[in-house]
């Protein structure tokens, strides 16, 4: 097998013991590296000043190589805090009300892809595959092609592709949608996902159209699937097996005192749809009194991108909700909303999923939602709890079987938690087998098998559409918006 090169914003070093990080994006692509020997490289999570950014450093565990660079502060501010996490993040989410664009960042951005580049350029081997993940890197193999590597590279979005009238929203859109025909395999979560790319591609003419997959442009084919993530299903269940037996466990079972857990577990975020969900919730005790006193929300969610003033303001926002609906309806014994603002092992969390009788994975819009899949991998056959799902998560697209919701819609959710809780045990085993067999077909190995698979297969010759509304532009007009984006200097590069 050819050897296999890993591209990441973050890279999951291994601790001092060996043992990898939790995750089953981490053990998947570690047992693939480490199958075909390999090299990891990304962002060590450091940045110093301008002039000091040293050489790789370099880390070997087993059959793989670990590559880690630090960033200047100036890099984090403008590619990583600036571009990535504050036009493409919000822009792929359907938040241009968030999104905020500027030349300086966009150009940081495009700066930090030529330096990845740089600095993976001379450990490529030529019959290596490299994989690139996620949006911060979308640059990055136009920039390979540009240096002269001709190996196979794919690329797998985790996050959602929007439309095209929102994505074409975006000033330099049309520099990133080129630069994504550099790749030879395009991974997508969905199939939605997909079609909006082929969408936003159609409506700027960069590429023809061959087949449901593949993509003419420039003389040139690629592929273009949706390949839906996974988690490590039969490890989770056996963990989550296990931390049923631990003290932490008990301890919850005992401080719950028989009323019903309903749990949800995201990372702090607009995305997530946390304060809709606070508000379903609220609604569903109002409306069902009957309900108060015998269920308690736990609501876990880590602090992310703090750095970020809209993360800020939503961390208070989301914390003084909940205190609200606590001051409202708690009693001197009964918590409503137990709220945690930091995260939790993993372990921990699948021993709480499988004490949970609902639940509540309600994103605005996500790319899959992996917290959905953990949940149903964690629970009990014999006595299993409810996924209410939103209709927007990608899960949904897999999870056909959970109680799917509109989060917009507060008043539906409450009632559909109310109808959740009150589901028959028949009907719960239904459809919890249902996902189940879902989840072990399509775990994360074969995920990362069935992506890689594509990658190494023989690139097939290009063909005639069977129907082309509209003609591909020359390779001239076709590659200028990305040689424009790209051609900021970077004089301690170049």
């Amino acid at each position: 097998m050819a050897r296999l090169v890993v591209v990441s914003n973050r890279v999951p070093i291994p601790d001092k013991s060996g043992t990898a990080p939790a995750g089953g994006l981490a053990v998947a692509l570690q047992s693939a590296l480490e199958a075909r020997g390999g090299l990891w490289l990304g962002w060590s999570g450091r940045s110093c000043a301008d002039d000091a950014v040293g050489p790789l450093q370099m880390q070997k565990e087993g059959n793989i190589e670990y590559a880690l660079t630090d960033l200047t502060e100036r890099d984090v501010e403008e590619y990583y805090q600036g571009f990535a996490n504050r036009v493409l993040w919000p822009i792929c989410h359907y938040r241009l009300d968030l999104a905020e664009y500027g030349r300086r960042e966009m150009a940081g951005y495009f700066r930090v892809n030529r330096f990845f580049a740089s600095r993976l350029l001379p450990l490529i081997e030529p019959d290596d595959l490299i994989w690139i993940h996620d949006y911060h890197l979308i640059p990055l193999a136009a920039e390979l092609r540009r240096q002269g590597v001709t190996n196979r590279i794919g690329f797998f979005l985790h996050i959602p592709w929007p439309a095209p009238d929102v994505f074409h929203a975006m000033p330099v859109h049309e520099a990133l949608l080129t630069s994504l025909t550099a790749y030879d395999v395009l991974g997508f979560q969905t199939e939605h996902d997909r079609e909006n790319f082929a969408d936003c591609l159609s409506r700027r003419d960069l590429a023809a159209r061959l087949d449901a997959s593949r993509f003419a442009t420039d003389g040139r084919v690629f592929t273009a699937r949706p390949y839906p993530i996974g988690i490590e299903t039969e490890e989770f269940a056996a963990l989550a097996k296990r931390a049923a037996q631990t003290a932490l466990h008990k301890r919850m079972l005992q401080s719950l005192d028989g009323k019903q857990l309903i749990i949800g577990v995201d990372r702090l975020d607009y995305s997530k749809g946390i304060t809709q969900r606070i508000d379903a919730f609220e609604s569903f005790l109002t409306r069902h009194s009957d309900s108060q006193r015998k269920v308690t929300l736990l609501q876990i969610t880590p602090k992310s991108r703090s750095e970020v003033p809209e993360y800020e303001a939503m961390q208070r926002a989301v914390a003084e909700q909940a205190g609200r609906v606590n001051g409202a309806l708690g009693t001197v014994d009964w918590v409503p909303i137990r709220y945690i603002n930091r995260s939790l092992r993993r372990p921990a969390l699948a021993g709480l999923y499988r004490m949970a009788k609902l639940a509540l994975v309600t994103p605005l819009r996500d790319g899959m939602n992996l917290v959905a899949k953990e949940f149903v991998a964690a629970q009990r056959e014999e006595d299993p709890g409810v996924l209410l799902l939103s209709r927007f998560a990608g899960a949904a697209q897999e999870l056909k079987e959970a109680v799917l919701v509109n989060p917009y819609d507060v008043e539906g959710t409450g009632e559909a938690i109310a109808r959740s809780l009150a589901m028959p045990l028949e009907e719960r085993r239904e459809r919890w087998s249902a996902m189940m067999t879902t989840l072990r077909a399509n775990d994360v190995f074969t995920w990362c098998d069935t992506f890689l698979k594509d990658l190494a297969a023989k690139p097939v010759q290009k063909a005639r559409p069977a129907s082309v509304s509209t003609p591909v532009r020359t390779s001239e007009a076709r590659t200028q918006p990305l040689r424009k984006a790209m051609s900021t200097p970077v004089a301690r590069w170049s």
